[in-house]
């Protein structure tokens, strides 16, 4: 199952149902899961865990090194979940040391062509990253969240679990769960209704997050006035309460 032009390290460690395309090159300390393929010209560079059941397409670069001016050579990680699709050309850095030192793609990942994710980001499962989307350095992304193309995500913003960023959006500040945001620089709107249909949530829960999001960001109220109303006013759903605590532990700022 490894082409005969395959450079494979003899540290690495490879599920026997692996398939290795040509010119594919394997670094030291790397464990690839059962099911995985991995395609002609491909980088995986040392101290990267591949789950089971990727496709890696030609020409994608793998836990090389970060792009920080900080990273001297110490021994740091890039962990990829199980049933991740990694497009042409992607490159995902592993982390730094100060930053954790652990960079992290959960399952499901569909990381279309160009993408780049860079050091220390930890992007959450079933995440889509449309072509040329870029994580900076530091990123959190939820689970189920979307990245159209041509965004760039500044350092240390995260995006709450089955957000939709649109298309050609600079994000400079965290953007809440279950919304939509889009444009430089990235504003809000409105619910993302769609996608939580889609996701099966109940008519219930998403009108309990639209009135939950028209008391924060309609309404002109300060943020504690409007995190005061929602308790007083909307059902506590977990939902509802995902919404508030990720807007409470915010560092950068909220997208308005």
């Amino acid at each position: 199952m490894i082409h005969p032009t395959a450079i494979v390290n003899a540290k690495a460690k490879i599920a026997e149902d692996v398939q290795i395309g040509a010119h594919t090159i394997i670094g030291d300390h790397v464990t690839i899961g059962a099911g995985t393929r991995i395609m002609p010209h491909v980088v995986i560079d040392p101290y990267v865990e591949i789950g089971a059941n990727c496709h890696i397409f030609q020409f994608a670069s793998v836990g090389a090194a970060p792009q920080a001016l900080k990273f001297q050579g110490e021994t740091t990680w890039l962990k990829i979940g199980n049933g991740c699709t990694i497009r042409e050309f992607v490159t995902i850095n592993r982390g730094t040391e100060s930053g954790g030192g652990l960079t992290q793609v959960g399952d499901n990942a569909f990381l279309m062509a160009y993408t780049h994710i860079a050091h220390d980001c930890i992007v959450g499962n079933n995440v889509v990253m449309a072509n040329n989307a870029t994580l900076a350095g530091h990123i959190t992304i939820g689970d189920y969240a979307t990245i159209g193309g041509l965004t760039a995500v500044h350092q240390f913003v995260r995006v709450g679990e089955y957000a939709f960023i649109g298309g050609k959006s600079a994000v400079v500040k965290d953007i809440p769960p279950y919304v939509i945001a889009a444009g430089d620089r990235a504003t809000l709107h409105g619910l993302n209704q769609v996608g939580l249909k889609r996701h099966g949530f109940s008519a219930a829960t998403i009108a309990h997050l639209k009135k939950t999001y028209r008391v924060i960001f309609r309404f002109g109220l300060t943020l504690n006035e409007a995190i005061e109303r929602v308790a007083a006013e909307v059902e506590p759903t977990a939902e509802v309460k995902r919404f508030i605590a990720f807007i409470k532990a915010s560092q950068r700022g909220i997208t308005r």
